[in-house]
Parts: structure tokens; C-alpha cells; sequence
């Protein structure tokens, strides 16, 4: 009988235990995806060189995965991505004309502007170099291939790169978008596209190294002038103001924004393209001051 009372006993002790522990088991929550915003989809209008360089491929996933956003990415030059910004057809931008993109912040179009990353452009050509630009500093280099006539591949499409060349040219105190001279080749395209046709027709041209990188292997152009102070790439993420189109979806642009930023997400920026091609396409700023990285 003592036998049993013990047993009896030590069952009564185990179903208090279980039970006194039951309530911190059920505390321990369970893992679940992010909450579906109320609204997901988001409209991303950015650059021609976000997108041919890879780099889109790689985060736009990550962010739809942390966030449940849909994103339509609409790759374009800047200065399309800030006129479909004015005109509320995207909800945030990632862009690289500083200039341009400061007057649109002073007009008003936007809301929010952070900086992201940076790298540069640089002038590439036929290994054959026929205007002898190797090293030259980037306004010499365009005078040179003037001088010689030599094929000269041009965006022509209000990209950011685009701008950069007429500002160089102008630096150079030629105008050839209006004189139009034989060798002055207007493409209309995107980066990917004018370096191929750059490649095919044995042009110069000016390009973004991340793109230049990412589609190297294709193109018969090797980098012959770089390093100018000129010729840095700076990219900034925007806001599109609400309060100049309430429909934009600013909590899908702001969550974004936030994701360009992080630190988690500026590490894998960094990280781009150094397995690949042995160097970082991309230099991330989030934090950095515009001083920081020479923009003023």
C-alpha cells in the first residue's frame, strides 16, 4: 500500500509539472511570413544599368520575400524613371542624375531622397584605341574621338548616363547631339544594348562599369579611359510625394526605401559581383553624407 501511495503521489507531482509548463510552451510563437500590406503591388521605375548589371535579379527578390510586396520594375534612364515620377506612374525611384534629381526634389516630386551606392563610368572602346584615348582624362578622351571622327555609340535617351556624356562633351566645348556629325551614333537604347552595338560597329562609349562588367564577356571593348573625378555614379532611392498624387502607394516606397538602406541589404550590395568578376560593381553609401562621396 505505501508503494502504491508513493506512486500515486509522484503521477500527481508530474501532472503539475506538465501543466505548469504548458503555458510557457503555448508562449513560444511561431514563426510566420510578414503580414500582406493592404497594398502590395509597388511600381520601381529605375535605371537601364540597375537591371543589365544583375543587381535588380538579386534584390527584388529579397524584397519581396521579407515583405510580400509585388514589384514592377520599369528599367529606363533616369530621367524617364523622374518623368513617370511626375507624372504618378511609379511609386519610388532609383535613379543616378544627382542634378536632375535635385531639381525634382525642388519641384516638388518627391518626398524622400537617400543615398544608396555609388560606383563610375568609365570610356570604353575598340583595343585598337583609333583616336588614342588610352588614359586620357574623360574630356580629352571625347575630344580626341572628335578630332579623329572615330564611331561614338550615345544613349540619347535622358538616361543618367546620357546626361553625364553632354556634360562632358560640353566640357569639351564640342556639341555633337546637335550638330549630329557620321560619328555620332544615337542609339536610343538602354546600356546593354548601346555597348552591344558599341561592340558591333568597333564605337566608343561611355558606360557604367557595373554594366560594362556584367556584359563583358559578350563584347569585343576593352576600358581605355577611367579614374576622372568626372566620372563618378551616384545612386539616390526616392519617395514619389503623395501629396502630389495620393495614390501612389508611399507605404510600399517608404518600406523600400528602408530595405535599400539597411544594413543587411548594403552588405549584399557590397558583396555584388566580387565572385564573379574578382570586384564589387557597386560601392554602398547608405549613411554617408553627399561629401562623403564626392558629390559636393
Amino acid at each position: 500500500m505505501q508503494r502504491r501511495n508513493q506512486l500515486i503521489t509522484l503521477f500527481l507531482l508530474l501532472a503539475v509539472m506538465l501543466s505548469a509548463c504548458a503555458p510557457a510552451a503555448a508562449a513560444i510563437p511561431a514563426t510566420s511570413s510578414p503580414a500582406k500590406p493592404a497594398n502590395p503591388n509597388l511600381i520601381l521605375a529605375t535605371t537601364t544599368s540597375t537591371q543589365d548589371s544583375g543587381l535588380l535579379d538579386v534584390l527584388v527578390p529579397m524584397f519581396q520575400d521579407q515583405s510580400r510586396y509585388k514589384v514592377q520594375t520599369v528599367a529606363v534612364g533616369s530621367g524617364q524613371a523622374m518623368e513617370m515620377g511626375q507624372q504618378g506612374n511609379a511609386d519610388i525611384l532609383l535613379v543616378h542624375s544627382p542634378a536632375a534629381e535635385q531639381q525634382f526634389m525642388d519641384d516638388g516630386w518627391g518626398k524622400d531622397r537617400k543615398l544608396v551606392m555609388h560606383n563610375d563610368f568609365i570610356i570604353v572602346g575598340p583595343a585598337a584605341d583609333p583616336a588614342k584615348i588610352k588614359s586620357l582624362a574623360a574630356s580629352d578622351a571625347f575630344k580626341a574621338i572628335a578630332t579623329s571622327q572615330a564611331p561614338f555609340a550615345a544613349r540619347a535617351d535622358k538616361s543618367g548616363t546620357s546626361t553625364k556624356e553632354l556634360g562632358i562633351w560640353k566640357k569639351a566645348g564640342i556639341d555633337p547631339s546637335t550638330d549630329k556629325p557620321a560619328w555620332y551614333i544615337e542609339t536610343g537604347q538602354g546600356m546593354g544594348q548601346t555597348l552591344t552595338i558599341a561592340s558591333e560597329k568597333g564605337a566608343y562609349t561611355l558606360t557604367d562599369r557595373a554594366t560594362y562588367l556584367a556584359n563583358k564577356a559578350n563584347l569585343q571593348l576593352d576600358v581605355l579611359s577611367e579614374g576622372d573625378p568626372s566620372l563618378l555614379n551616384v545612386y539616390h532611392v526616392i519617395t514619389v510625394n503623395p501629396d502630389k498624387w495620393p495614390k501612389v502607394n508611399n507605404v510600399g516606397a517608404l518600406a523600400f526605401m528602408k530595405f535599400m538602406t539597411d544594413p543587411a541589404t548594403q552588405a549584399v550590395i557590397g558583396k555584388f559581383g566580387v565572385d564573379k568578376f574578382g570586384q564589387q560593381l557597386f560601392i554602398p553609401d547608405a549613411g554617408k553624407s553627399e561629401q562623403d562621396v564626392g558629390l559636393k
